[in-house]
């Protein structure tokens, strides 16, 4: 008995230290930020999970900050965390990109987004994918074909919704984006394919934001599946393509001669990624960007009234009223331009950004980060 007691004791002492290590890491030295790390394990993982609404500050960082301050330290999805919400601290933090602080996301984002994704690489290889991506919607090709195709896919969408009593914005506006974007990066065409790729990327969404746990019946596994199917899908157009002979003037066709080429920066599986990445980014943030545009917009009639004014006068000023729009026209949208960024402003759709210390850094001359995950909430 007295054997069983001994053992229960030196279980329970282990695991209070283990449990005191966790929430108090050695690592600090005193340094690091006020804060929790919540229960061993999981951390603070379920609240940081949360659902809540899309344009205020997160239920999770609003009640931290009222209890420690603009930084504070927490742990989820099994890594410790230095939340900073101080606008100094967040600009001094991108001034250092890739001297002291480094892009960096959570095990759990690479393993949604893929291995091979720009996620996961850094200095002349991120720069790399990101001049490829340029090259679809740098401020060259915007200015040219790309604005009149944005323009005449915007049109007949509108044209479309306006025989319909209701119209969902997020879902219609979503459907209009990765039509076009889909086509522009692949030449695909969902009404004519056979295995329906957006119905697989609706998947991954819905669990993209969801505690990180791999078993049937979660969000997560059915963010994992959406994601394998919908890279199956890309996969298979990619080796359709190879052996055509017959330019699709895409961003495909690009992809695969730089494939091709000897001193490739690409290989197949980056390019596979990298689609289904973009396809990601342009439908779904665009989308969530706009919705919450018509709903900000419908809550102050006299903003809508002042771009009816605006975009009455640029009408008003042609030959053609019907006629293309123009860069000259674009650039003329002082208003609107103004209302887009307030309402990126207001409503980030991307409200947290990881950043990781390469080294021990000291902000404000009493908190130190020490090789550890930074997220900075705008």
């Amino acid at each position: 008995m007295w054997v069983f007691v001994v053992c229960l004791t030196a279980l329970l002492v282990k695991l209070g230290h283990w449990i005191y290590t966790q929430t108090n890491p050695k690592y600090c030295n005193g340094k690091l930020p006020p804060g929790s790390m919540g229960f061993p394990i999981i951390g603070e993982t379920i609240e940081f999970f949360s659902p809540y609404s899309l344009h205020d500050i997160p239920p999770f960082v609003r009640k931290r900050m009222a209890r420690y301050g603009s930084l504070f330290r927490t742990n989820f999805v099994g890594q410790n965390v230095v939340v900073s919400t101080d606008p100094e601290v967040n600009h001094f933090i991108f001034q250092q990109e890739g001297t002291s602080f480094l892009m960096s996301y959570t095990q759990s984002f690479i393993d949604i987004f893929g291995q091979q994704s720009m996620l996961s690489y850094h200095g002349m290889a991120h720069k790399n994918l990101k001049n490829l991506i340029l090259q679809l919607v740098g401020p060259e090709n915007l200015k040219g074909k790309l604005m009149y195709e944005i323009n005449e896919v915007t049109r007949r969408h509108l044209h479309s919704w306006a025989r319909h009593g209701t119209v969902d914005i997020k879902e219609a506006t979503s459907e209009m984006i990765f039509e076009y974007f889909a086509k522009k990066l692949i030449s695909y065409d969902e009404s004519k394919a056979s295995r329906k790729l957006r119905e697989n990327y609706k998947a991954f969404i819905d669990g993209l934001i969801s505690f990180p746990l791999n078993i049937p019946g979660t969000a997560y596994h059915a963010c994992l599946q959406g994601r394998k199917n919908a890279t199956k899908v890309i996969k298979d157009l990619f080796e359709e393509r190879k052996k055509s002979t017959t330019p699709h003037q895409d961003f495909l066709d690009l992809l695969l001669e730089e494939v091709r080429k000897e001193d490739k920066i690409l290989n197949e599986a980056i390019a596979v990624d990298l689609v289904f990445l973009l396809l990601f980014a342009t439908h779904e943030t665009t989308s969530s960007a706009m919705t919450l545009l018509i709903k900000f917009i419908s809550d102050h009639l006299e903003v809508l009234a002042e771009l009816v004014k605006e975009h009455e006068t640029i009408l008003g000023s042609r030959d053609n009223e019907d006629g293309e729009i123009t860069w000259q026209e674009y650039k003329s949208m002082t208003f609107t331009h103004m209302v887009i960024n307030e309402t990126v402003r207001l409503a980030n759709i991307v409200p947290g950004i990881f950043r990781k210390a390469l080294k021990d850094v000291e902000v404000k001359g009493k908190f130190k980060f020490l090789m550890i995950t930074l997220t900075v909430f705008d």
